[in-house]
């Protein structure tokens, strides 16, 4: 038998679901300036701030995320290489990431 080189397992009853193999997510280069957004599209008109631009891998992404989260008093998550912190106050944002030795600029409105 003959195994078809365009079929893959996607699911076993014994582990559950498949992970592709290896999938290595590359990190976002960019050109060393660290955005903050303010978003509220599709929060149901709730305000978040999202972190953009910062080269690092996930492990180090998602310690950085919570530092910040501790320092704000809020929530927020890791998504994309992206940090979205549950707050408006951008300006505190930029002040923890700059004592971070990171070059801030508030992007948007």
């Amino acid at each position: 038998m003959r195994k078809d080189p365009n079929v893959s397992l996607v699911y076993s009853t014994d582990v559950g679901r498949i992970s592709p193999e290896a999938e290595i997510k590359d990190i976002p280069t960019g050109d060393g300036i660290v955005r903050i957004h303010k978003d509220s599209k599709g929060r149901k008109g709730k305000g978040v701030s999202v972190i953009k631009g910062l080269s690092l891998n996930e492990k180090d992404l998602k310690a950085l995320a919570q530092k910040i989260k501790k320092q704000c008093g809020c929530g927020g998550t890791v998504k994309e290489f992206n940090i979205e912190v549950q707050t408006d106050n951008r300006e505190l944002l930029k002040t923890l990431l700059e004592k971070l030795n990171y070059t801030v600029k508030l992007a948007g409105g």
